[in-house]
């Protein structure tokens, strides 16, 4: 997995292509345009017989640019990185970024592909890719691109449990800047698979994973919250922030309906409010309060607060 950083800082998850894959999709590639130059060129011989020497050495020069580099940067341009091969190995070339290329990006490594490649045999692609990190030749380092496999094999997610529900909106303005994805990914992988560790074994797993998020975001948990549950807090509200994030304002105010702390804070002022107002100018006026009255009870049942199910 190659953790590539966008502009807008979001780091993508790509898998590189590595050099088995890849000399597949280029001797896949290298065969349909061989056999396309072989076709052409002996339609050119017989429609140059006529000419002179110098004619047809200029024809068949032409022919080897157009079809074994012209051919593949207009594939690779028009496909946004998809050729034949690539296609047939589930593989496509990217940006660094993980954007699609264009045509600089082709030019580029069709430029680079006629010395590592068609000049050299495939002999310098292939040792640069054994070198590079990410499987990368040497038109992929110039032209800023990179191979990435597309068809990647799919794996069961298992969800991320509930945290209990007096815990939920309680962490609302914990700063999550901080904290890595590693450490994200291995809160997640523990809570998924809590269940089939040891009793122990989990709780001490929980106690040092809590620990690491409470030393990354500076804020301790509330006294007697359990490590475990703590995480599922902390993970419930960053995937709501995402959510916020992903969906704009419908997420957002949808949100502060849900959290149970908030029935608390409706509930206590309209009991007071109902019961002081409405007890005490029913023994002073009983005739002109009715109307003053019917203000601070309104609020509870129009209010637009639904309870709990």
């Amino acid at each position: 997995m190659s953790d590539l950083v966008t502009g807008d800082a979001v780091v993508l998850g790509l898998r590189p292509a590595r050099l088995p894959s890849r000399a597949l999709a280029f001797l896949l590639d290298a065969a349909v345009y061989v056999t396309g130059y072989l076709t052409v060129s002996f339609g050119l011989t017989l429609a140059t017989a006529s000419l002179d020497f110098a004619a047809q050495a200029a024809v068949a020069v032409a022919t080897v640019l157009l079809v074994l580099v012209g051919v593949p940067i207009a594939v690779e341009t028009l496909t946004h990185g998809r050729s034949l091969g690539k296609l047939a190995c589930g593989l496509r070339v990217v940006r660094d970024d993980g954007g699609p290329i264009r045509f600089r990006h082709a030019l580029v490594r069709g430029a680079m592909g006629v010395v590592e490649l068609l000049l050299t045999f495939g002999s310098v692609a292939c040792i640069a890719s054994l070198v590079s990190e990410r499987g990368r030749r040497l038109g992929d380092v110039f032209g800023g691109t990179l191979v990435i496999r597309e068809r990647v094999p799919g794996a069961r997610v298992m969800p991320v449990p509930p945290p209990p529900p007096w815990l939920a909106g309680r962490f609302g303005g914990l700063d999550l800047s901080a904290v890595p994805e590693g450490l994200w990914l291995a809160i997640r992988q523990y809570l998924t698979r809590m269940g089939q560790l040891d009793p122990q074994v989990g709780a001490a797993m929980a106690v040092r994973l809590a620990d690491d998020l409470v030393a990354r975001t500076g804020t301790p948990p509330p006294p007697g919250v359990p490590a475990a549950a703590y995480l599922m807090a902390v993970v419930h509200e960053r995937q709501s922030r995402d959510a916020a994030r992903a969906f704009g304002g419908g997420a957002a105010q949808a949100a502060p309906v849900a959290p149970a702390p908030q029935v608390a804070q409706y509930v206590a002022p309209h009991a007071t409010a109902h019961v002081a107002p409405y007890a005490a100018p029913q023994a002073a006026a009983p005739v002109a309060v009715p109307p003053v009255q019917v203000a601070p009870v309104r609020p509870p049942g129009g209010g637009g607060f639904a309870p709990p199910a």
